[in-house]
C-alpha cells in the first residue's frame, strides 16, 4: 500500500507547524522516499532525537503504508 508524498508532508507539519519540509519519491512507487525537514523543534536535539520526533509524526506508518525514508534534519540557521 502506497502513501503519498502529501500525506507524509501533512503528517510532520502536523506534528511540526513550523517545519520546512520537502518530499521526493525516489523510485516512482510512492513507497520510497527522501525527506528533508527543517524545523526550530530540533534546535539543540541529536540527529537521533530529530529523526524520532519525524518518525513520531509520521504515527506508525513507517515499515507499513511508508516502505523507506530516507531523512534529512536540521534546525534553521
Amino acid at each position: 500500500m502506497a502513501m503519498p508524498a502529501g500525506e507524509i508532508e501533512a503528517l510532520i507539519k502536523a506534528a511540526l507547524p513550523d517545519a520546512q519540509v520537502t518530499i521526493e519519491d525516489l523510485a516512482g512507487d510512492g513507497d520510497h522516499y527522501a525527506a528533508t525537514v527543517v524545523s526550530a523543534a530540533f534546535a539543540g536535539k541529536s540527529r537521533v532525537q530529530q529523526h524520532q520526533i519525524v518518525y513520531a509524526a509520521l504515527r506508525g506508518r513507517m515499515g507499513g503504508e511508508l516502505h523507506a525514508l530516507a531523512l534529512q534534519t536540521s534546525a534553521p540557521v
